[in-house]
């Protein structure tokens, strides 16, 4: 849930700086809800030593986030520094940005 959390306020931060109205900010809420399926502690909690392993001397309290990754064999979108070089994917938001900005234009010039 504090992921979640994290994912809507990072959300209605960047819409309301970028002008948009609340209600893209509610339609795309909605829309999570509707994708994201919580992860239940037995699936991470495998990968807990490891993960420990792993951020020892960065924030270790970071270890479900990682276990899960390791778990789910998927990357991490985190402006925390603490996952580099953890052996995972790491995206932050301008990487995102731009991934989905080609994206969009791959899809428009197929379009035409």
């Amino acid at each position: 849930m504090f992921c979640f959390l994290r994912l809507c306020f990072g959300m209605l931060d960047r819409l309301f700086r970028g002008g948009k109205p609340h209600a893209d900010f509610s339609a795309s809420l909605e829309y999570l809800r509707n994708i994201i399926e919580a992860v239940t502690p037995e699936l991470y909690a495998v990968f807990e030593s490891e993960a420990r392993q792993r951020l020892r001397g960065r924030d270790e309290s970071d270890w479900p986030i990682l276990a899960t990754a390791l778990g789910l064999t998927c990357a991490v979108w985190t402006e925390d520094a603490d996952f580099f070089g953890t052996g995972i994917a790491v995206w932050t938001t301008n990487r995102i940005e731009i991934f989905l900005k080609g994206q969009a234009q791959s899809l428009e010039s197929q379009d035409e």
